[in-house]
């Protein structure tokens, strides 16, 4: 199992100095992932959660190609709708060409209706606009010769029946966000249940949870997934593992804007999993 780190492209503390930092740090501790978030407009509503100022995610991850050599690099999650689908497959496959074949691209349909509105996006069709969007992704790589970087992997985002099913419509794993392992295996057991009644396989399990590092272990029953001590993370991870998780993607914002000001707490705690879970098991 691959283990991947969501950073902070977003906040008052993030820069090209700190992004630098970011992803020197999480590839030399030997993390298989480096993924970002999407927002185009910060509205209101985006901005109570992923505060200016926000670095988009082609440009960055295509900055972030030149100053890295190995780690692959994605979103969690490309906002489908957002983007014509034909600028998003020539920018996609691009960077994936000039990267080396490292992009994944984590896709979903989006929540923050006034940024929707602010596009010019219609809120109530996201998800048949992703669909379309996405069928129009795969037409494009389908010439090779003109789209040398396709196609990139996709992950298809969302906790939703409707993240399931479209996961399991397309073929492409899923990537749920932040949840308790409880409903996690409840989920995986309904993904499984999607799959038999489409005859489709079952797709791969890319999760993405917290990594909160605590010096006493959390008792709550609701606890998430990736938070606790450093032997409750482990365990985590270990069950997801068990689960079948071909990667897990670790999430270290906790909401509070100003930890982007100082990461250095993060990072602290990206070293406790480094120096615990073998990183580098799936490179024998």
């Amino acid at each position: 199992m691959r283990i991947g780190v969501n950073v902070p492209n977003f906040g008052p503390g993030t820069n090209p100095d700190v992004l630098r930092g970011w992803a020197r740090t999480v590839e030399g501790l030997g993390f298989d992932l480096l993924m970002i978030s999407d927002h185009v407009v910060v509205t209101p509503d985006v901005a109570k959660q992923y505060p200016a100022p926000f670095y988009e995610p082609f440009t960055t991850l295509s900055w972030l190609a030149g100053i890295t050599d190995r780690i692959r690099l994605g979103t969690t999650v490309l906002i489908m709708p957002y983007r014509h689908p034909q600028l998003v497959a020539r920018m996609a496959a691009n960077l994936n060409d000039l990267s080396g074949g490292r992009l994944v691209l984590g896709v979903g349909v989006g929540w923050a209706r006034q940024e929707f509105e602010a596009l010019g996006v219609p809120f109530h069709r996201r998800g048949a606009l992703t669909d379309e969007y996405l069928h129009a992704l795969r037409a494009a790589w389908a010439d090779g010769e003109d789209y040398r970087g396709g196609p990139v992997p996709i992950w298809i985002g969302g906790n939703s029946d409707a993240g399931l099913r479209r996961a399991v419509r397309l073929g492409e794993p899923w990537h749920p966000l932040r949840n308790t392992l409880p409903w996690l295996r409840e989920a995986v057991s309904r993904l499984e249940t999607l799959a038999g009644e489409q005859g489709r396989p079952v797709p791969a399990l890319m999760p993405r949870i917290v990594l909160r590092l605590t010096t006493s272990p959390i008792t709550d029953p609701d606890r998430l997934a990736g938070a606790g001590t450093i032997e409750q993370i482990m365990d985590d991870l270990e069950q997801l593992r068990l689960l079948g998780a071909d990667t897990v993607v670790l999430d270290p914002f906790g909401g509070d804007p100003q930890e982007t000001c100082h990461p250095e707490a993060a990072w602290h705690a990206l070293a406790a999993v480094a120096a615990s879970w073998d990183l580098h098991a799936n490179d024998l």
